[in-house]
């Protein structure tokens, strides 16, 4: 069992909880990983791992779709695949702290093994963080460290880059940090705008990000004492755009 520096686990709401340089990810079982999958808007990333995750056999259930958003596009398509799903609307919290604590609360009723952020447009308080330290799984569109928060294409463009793209991570209280699980890249095209690079940032988004989850599925997934991520069988983590993809 994975223990803490005491010896044993830290306990909270009947899961235990473990500091982050001591954690290693569930071991291989025949269960299936529970995953709740958040989202704002269309849910295209949503759509990819639901989608991959079923036509590919993986040994995990999409347990729930959660949305910030009442009217998140995303959430449609997700009933209408017999998933659960649900939406809590940030402006209808006094606070932060109190969405983070009604959302975990909705979470943990599908009791997940992870929660993954796909286009989830809410900057998490670190106690919410915490409490799924080594469970909480982000897309970020662009090459960490590079470009963090919003508006990750148009920064790429200023600054001159031939190379973007997007990273599959951990999360942690620091905004758009974590242990890599994966990586995408595109090149930067002449002419390029915004739009264009988004496009086909979310052509390598849709290859990586169900790659890296399928992994943590199959509990292939673990971290090292320095924060750096194994993956057992060693898969190419880097995924690369081309115009046929």
């Amino acid at each position: 069992m994975r223990q803490s520096r005491s010896g044993a686990p830290d306990r909270q709401g009947g899961r235990a909880r473990f500091p982050l340089e001591f954690l290693i990810l569930p071991e291989i079982s025949t269960n299936k990983r529970r995953l709740v999958i958040l989202i704002s808007g269309r849910g295209s990333n949503m759509r990819a791992l639901a989608e991959a995750c079923r036509n590919e056999g993986w040994p995990a259930d999409v347990a729930a779709v959660i949305a910030s958003r009442p009217d998140a596009g995303g959430l449609e398509w997700a009933a209408h695949q017999g998933i659960p799903t649900a939406a809590l609307y940030h402006k209808d919290y006094a606070s932060r702290e109190a969405f983070d604590a009604a959302l975990a609360s909705e979470i943990d009723r599908y009791e997940p093994d992870y929660v993954i952020l796909a286009g989830f447009m809410r900057v998490l308080t670190p106690g919410f963080v915490n409490h799924y330290a080594g469970r909480l799984v982000n897309i970020h569109p662009s090459l960490l460290p590079a470009f963090p928060g919003l508006h990750t294409h148009a920064q790429a463009l200023a600054t001159g880059v031939r190379v973007h793209g997007c990273t599959v991570h951990f999360v942690t209280p620091v905004l758009d940090h974590g242990p890599i699980i994966a990586q995408g890249c595109v090149p930067v095209l002449a002419g390029d705008t915004p739009e264009a690079l988004a496009d086909r940032v979310l052509a390598v988004e849709h290859r990586a990000f169900p790659a890296a989850v399928r992994w943590l599925a199959e509990g292939r997934v673990t971290l090292t004492s320095d924060h750096r991520v194994n993956v057992e069988g060693d898969p190419e983590r880097l995924f690369t755009w081309s115009p046929a993809a």
